[in-house]
């Protein structure tokens, strides 16, 4: 009885290590073929925000998201 629930939360636990890095694989090649967001999105964001960006802000922001997608 012991052994069978134990049996059971290991594959628990394994299937869900398993498909975490599936899922992690997938959504990084997801995200290099298309990136979500560009220089343009990123200028009409923070336009939104009552805020004009300069070209530096905008170059900062998209090497910040360019790290993060790696």
């Amino acid at each position: 009885m012991l052994a069978d629930i134990l049996y059971v939360l290991l594959g628990v636990v394994i299937g869900g290590v398993i498909g975490f890095f599936v899922a992690r694989h997938y959504m990084q090649k997801m995200i290099k073929k298309n990136p979500p967001i560009n220089e343009q999105m990123i200028k009409a964001m923070m336009s939104g925000m009552g805020r004009t960006p300069s070209q530096k802000q905008v170059n900062q922001m998209m090497k910040q998201m360019t790290k993060y997608m790696d």
